[in-house]
């Protein structure tokens, strides 16, 4: 089955769609994207450690889960299902954190990311139990470790994390929901 991304227009608006095995290039089109925070019952937040086999950032630290809708298919539910896959996570409590952020980063291969990428919030309950070709690791952590450390080694973690979680500071939105 193909997985189709949702290419979008300079205003943000959709244009169309691309396979996703073929989108991630040195000249990536604007595309639609999201990232959540997933957090649990301590108030700790999920951070993964990307797979060496991703195409762009392989290895790099970030949130909880990123990644497309579907055409015709809700960030929520999006959310939910990137979440399931990945991570073997059910999720709950979906909130929109920031709606519209969008980001262009080149990774040390010269892979692009273009996107625009709302900002997403979600809870669970359990373990993860995450996707060998998705996350190589993960960690549970206090959101002023997270704001601490992204600080101090911004080059450990993923560009758009590094972004999404100045402006979430900036803006006073709590992560804890």
């Amino acid at each position: 089955m193909i997985e189709e991304v949702v290419l979008l227009d300079v205003q943000n608006q959709p244009a169309g769609t691309m396979d996703k095995a073929l989108v991630h290039t040195e000249h990536t089109p604007l595309h639609l994207a999201f990232s959540c925070y997933i957090r649990n019952e301590r108030g700790d937040i999920l951070l993964t450690r990307r797979a060496l086999s991703k195409v762009a950032w392989p290895g790099v630290w970030t949130n909880s889960v990123c990644g497309h809708p579907l055409p015709g298919e809700s960030l929520q539910a999006a959310v939910s299902r990137r979440s399931q896959y990945e991570l073997g996570l059910p999720v709950e409590n979906i909130t929109s954190l920031i709606g519209e952020f969008q980001y262009y980063a080149t990774d040390a291969s010269g892979i692009v990311e273009n996107e625009f990428c709302p900002i997403f919030a979600a809870f669970t309950r359990q373990p993860p139990a995450p996707r060998g070709s998705e996350v190589m690791d993960f960690q549970w952590v206090k959101p002023e470790d997270l704001l601490s450390s992204v600080r101090t080694t911004p080059w450990a973690f993923s560009p758009w994390m590094v972004l999404q979680l100045g402006q979430i500071t900036q803006k006073n939105l709590s992560l804890l929901g």
